[in-house]
């Protein structure tokens, strides 16, 4: 199913692009501050990092969408909570380690150019897909964190010739937690950054 979806998107997305007045692409990097939301984890935000590449259609001067493709990591610490949350004897988590998830994330963003396309507002669904479990972290091999995860996006770009620079907020909407639903885990991140337009 989710190799239907994204070919379906990717079909879209093509033939969207060569019917636009403009396409542009470029790559982008930048820092996250990001926590996971839940009883198993400090409320803080931790710092982590993104890179990847993205797309600039506009359909006119007004209206566009922005597809992305980025390595966007998710950091977070254990709470104190873990004392008791438990999976048999021993707390789920080891309290001292960072958890890290690297998720391959993939926006699709509307875009609304304003002040002439100097300013643009961009918001739009995000789907993100677990690359890598930190498994030193979990008992006995088992999967803590669900392989995928849907968020919502928000955000507002600076564009000058060929440089971009930007600010984000992403709400996850879903649910990681893959062992029990004692507690519900939620990701939220605030990103920063710069991007290269070809």
């Amino acid at each position: 199913m989710k190799r239907v979806i994204l070919t379906v998107m990717v079909l879209t997305l093509f033939i969207t692009g060569t019917q636009a007045q403009g396409v542009k692409v470029g790559i982008k990097a930048g820092t996250n501050l990001n926590k996971i939301e839940g009883k198993s984890f400090n409320d803080g935000f931790d710092l982590s990092y993104h890179f990847g590449g993205f797309m600039e259609i506009e359909f006119n001067k007004k209206w566009g969408i922005q597809p992305e493709v980025l390595w966007n990591q998710t950091s977070s610490k254990p709470s104190s909570f873990n004392t008791v949350y438990t999976t048999g004897v021993n707390p789920l988590f080891n309290g001292n380690e960072q958890i890290k998830l690297d998720y391959l994330s993939i926006p699709l963003l509307l875009r609304y150019n304003m002040l002439g396309g100097f300013l643009t507002l961009n918001a739009g669904p995000q789907f993100g897909i677990l690359l890598k479990e930190d498994k030193t972290l979990l008992q006995n091999g088992q999967s803590a964190f669900k392989n995928g995860d849907f968020s919502m996006v928000g955000g507002v770009q600076l564009n000058f010739k060929i440089l971009r620079i930007y600010a984000r907020y992403n709400i996850g909407l879903q649910n990681i937690n893959d062992i029990d639903n004692k507690d519900k885990w939620k990701n939220q991140q605030i990103q920063g950054g710069i991007g290269l337009r070809f």
